[in-house]
């Protein structure tokens, strides 16, 4: 899978841009704020229908301008769809695909692909669990595309659900204008732990299934690592059954939350669900104490458990059958001479991989490809 062709209209920096791509190695160099990243974002909005930099769509529309386009022409098989979505923020994204309109925007995630590399990915070892949750539902979605409909229909009803205990708490304290809503709350209960044991489930099976990876890809990338020095695990907000099928974790669901009602209530927020959940991440040797690489690791181990992570994931999607695109977002100017050269050799073999860098220098020569000026809004080809 490849992008040959990308363009953007009112997207972030660009007022117009078309960029004709390929297969391999493409860097696009620049300095910082002139555009670089804004392209290799957008075609990972593609991929997800939100960006690895900021948390919703009003940013990435350019200033003075109401909605934004991205469309990209996408080849996988020999065979290529263009893929477009508009932005509209304050009302639903568009999407298409050869020009034929979706029905819903979400229709779209997951036909094209992307691993990112990004500074920011500090975050998913260094940030608040939900960061690391999110890495767990991306990844799921782009395995699986009906259950990015699974994580709407989840946050949809804990929205609601969190709404209701507010309502209700406010009941339980003399409110009589919310006397109704405690009645309700039970059908949002049955809702929650359907959506929540389905989301649920399928984490736990992707935790289970990139464990390996994650543990082969920190050997790669971290100096006299084993395969066993760095690990994962799932933490739910609640203690598990012994088996882990839908049906079971939907009835645990159900009876912990009537076990936090009482709670629930008294703090007006929903304590039970996988959005309460986190992503353990350790490191240690057989023969010493495994701790959490939050708080412990050294900065060099940091990036080598978010480079593992990231190197994972793009393993495993590519075991199910397809290379994803892999964005090396500005990664290697914070990284250190080593983990530069070892990256650059471990991805170096994807069908495509796009790479932004302040300086060509950045570059590894194991990235040797296509180059792209990036100044001023206009991108070109360097012969």
């Amino acid at each position: 899978m490849h992008v040959s062709h990308l363009t953007l209209h009112q997207f972030r920096s660009y007022e117009q841009v078309d960029v004709a791509l390929e297969a391999g190695v493409t860097a696009f160099v620049g300095r910082n704020g002139q555009g670089k990243t804004n392209l290799v974002e957008a075609i990972d909005y593609l991929s997800r229908l939100s960006s690895h930099r900021v948390a919703g769509d009003a940013p990435l529309i350019r200033a003075g301008a109401d909605r934004a386009l991205v469309r990209a022409a996408v080849v996988r098989d020999g065979r290529t769809a263009v893929l477009e979505v508009q932005l509209n923020p304050g009302k639903s994204n568009l999407a298409k695909v050869n020009r034929s309109a979706l029905p819903r925007a979400r229709d779209l995630v997951g036909l094209v692909r992307t691993v990112v590399f990004s500074p920011e990915d500090l975050a998913l070892v260094k940030g608040d669990p939900g960061e690391r949750r999110r890495f767990l539902d991306d990844l799921l979605v782009l395995r699986a595309l009906r259950l990015a409909g699974v994580r709407s229909d989840y946050d949809r009803v804990l929205k609601q659900r969190s709404s209701l205990l507010k309502t209700a708490g406010a009941a339980r304290r003399g409110s009589s204008s919310s006397e109704g809503a405690l009645a309700t709350l039970s059908v949002w209960d049955s809702h929650l732990a359907r959506t929540g044991a389905e989301l649920l489930a399928e984490r736990l099976r992707l935790v289970e299934e990139l464990s390996p990876y994650v543990g082969r890809a920190y050997q790669s990338v971290a100096r006299g690592a084993g395969r066993d020095d760095a690990r994962i695990e799932y933490r739910p907000s609640f203690e598990l059954p012994p088996a882990h099928d839908q049906e079971t974790l939907e009835k645990t669901i159900l009876v912990e939350l009537e076990a936090r009602r009482r709670d629930e209530l008294e703090r007006g927020v929903c304590l039970v669900g996988p959005h309460r959940d986190d992503l353990l991440l350790t490191i240690g040797s057989d023969d010493g104490p495994r701790l959490p690489v939050k708080g412990y690791a050294s900065h060099g181990e940091s990036w080598s458990f978010a480079l593992a992570l990231r190197l994972a994931s793009f393993d495993l999607l590519r075991d199910d059958g397809d290379d994803p695109i892999l964005v090396l977002d500005d990664v290697f100017a914070e990284l250190d001479a080593g983990r530069r050269t070892q990256l650059a050799e471990l991805v170096a073999g994807a069908e495509q991989v796009l790479v932004t860098a302040a300086v060509a220098e950045d570059v590894p020569p194991a990235l040797a490809g296509a180059r792209f000026a990036v100044a001023g809004g206009e991108v070109s080809r360097v012969e």
